[in-house]
């Protein structure tokens, strides 16, 4: 007896789900401690904005050198054996943060980062399309938006461990003119050894991790992953395309935009013209930013079944620039309340932009999916440069920058949402 087309979609779908599901929460964890270590890192080398957002550019980086080598790698050995290469990368990146945390090197510290990141790429570029093809088609924006509701679960958790373990004491570097440089690089040491414990611990979840996936890497309810075909450039696939630049356009300007709030969070509400916290009290309201982006994904999971993609995308992207310019432009539980609540007009926005650029795009589907993930380097880009406006002006200046780049993705889902009535009609 043969096994329908929507029954072994949805055997597929609650099979899979869980492990894949484990796999959005531990990078949405590990990738929000890097906000975490932006006001360790800052006091403890005594740097500047643009500075210690390093941080976020040596992380992000990696999503634009390994995307498309993740995405033919992907088509050559699917799904499942690239995520388990992907989790060893990643569990390689936090065990480097004991060498670096011993001895006490900025620099040190970067290059974990960008090795953490090279095997999160990997993970985006094969669980992405993994989740959005559990099931059909016309449900892979939900599938996708559940998926990134338990990445911002992962996300809510990660400020709190955060705050406890690497900002509960939070001390400034010494004078760097004035202090012996044999008793500086004690301090850092001593003060650097905070950060490594919660990536250590990562690093050790991964590998069994690892092996569960490792284990299931012949399972035949997995999809194959598209091979693929003949030698289509970039340009020939954005040509033939467009929506996929048009979203990976879009996700550069999301992630930037994301990673940039989330990154001057803490120091923000320290600030107080805000809210005038400690560091780790500061730290702990984080965790309400990236809740709300977990509440939003579990109600728009919900609600992209009902409503057009497109039309919500624009909504939550226009509310979020309001948001931003209500923060920078007010002050102390207005201004805070404000930035935080950007965090559930966020929630939709990556799956579903990421979903509409790949739908439909069979063998290139790969190829897409990791020249869309490619774009994440807008992580790596944006948050410096709000970072260089924060030193010559201020991180409520700062805030600016996103409202305007969320008005870019409220035109692509309107754009998105015009098409797909297009071709509704034809």
């Amino acid at each position: 007896m043969t096994t329908s087309p929507a029954k072994a979609g949805a055997t597929r779908f609650s099979r899979m789900t869980p492990l894949v599901v484990a796999l959005f929460f531990i990078w949405g964890f590990s990738t929000v401690l890097i906000d975490s270590l932006v006001p360790k890192l800052k006091a403890l080398f005594a740097l500047s904005y643009a500075e210690v957002l390093l941080t976020q550019f040596a992380f992000f980086l990696s999503y634009f050198i390994f995307s498309l080598p993740a995405a033919a790698l992907l088509a050559r050995i699917g799904y499942l054996q690239s995520i388990v290469v992907g989790l060893v990368v990643m569990a390689a990146g936090g065990l480097m943060f004991a060498p670096a945390a011993y001895l006490g090197l900025f620099p040190m510290f970067l290059a974990a980062l960008f090795v953490m990141g090279s095997g999160i790429t990997l993970l985006q570029v094969a669980a992405n399309p993994l989740m959005a093809n559990l099931g059909d088609e016309e449900g892979s924006s939900a599938r996708l938006t559940l998926a990134q509701a338990f990445n911002s679960l992962g996300t809510t958790v990660g400020p709190l461990v955060g705050a406890s373990l690497i900002l509960g004491s939070i001390q400034s570097s010494p004078d760097l003119v004035t202090t012996a440089p044999d008793i500086l690089a004690a301090f850092r040491r001593t003060e650097a050894h905070a950060v490594q414990a919660p990536f250590l611990g990562i690093a050790a979840i991964l590998v069994v991790l690892a092996a569960v996936f490792w284990r299931f890497r012949k399972s035949r309810v997995v999809p194959a992953a598209e091979k693929i075909q003949g030698e289509l450039s970039l340009l020939a696939l954005l040509k033939a395309h467009p929506s996929v630049g048009l979203g990976a356009l879009s996700i550069f300007v999301y992630v930037g935009s994301e990673v940039t709030i989330g990154s001057f969070m803490t120091n923000y509400l320290m600030q107080p013209r805000t809210l005038g916290l400690v560091a780790a009290d500061a730290g702990r309201l984080v965790s309400f930013y990236w809740g709300g982006a977990m509440v939003g994904r579990f109600v728009g999971s919900y609600l992209l079944r009902k409503v057009s993609p497109g039309l919500l995308l624009a909504a939550c992207a226009v509310a979020a620039s309001l948001l931003a310019v209500t923060s920078s432009l007010s002050g102390g539980w207005l201004s805070a309340g404000s930035i935080i609540a950007i965090g559930l007009a966020n929630s939709i926005m990556f799956p579903t932009i990421f979903s509409l650029a790949i739908a439909g795009l069979g063998a290139e589907t790969p190829r897409a999916s990791g020249l869309v993930c490619m774009a994440i380097v807008g992580g790596a880009v944006i948050p410096p440069v709000a970072g260089l406006i924060a030193d010559h002006s201020s991180l409520g200046t700062a805030i600016l920058l996103p409202a305007v780049l969320y008005l870019w993705i409220a035109v692509y889902g309107l754009i998105s949402r015009g098409r797909a009535v297009a071709v509704e009609a034809a």
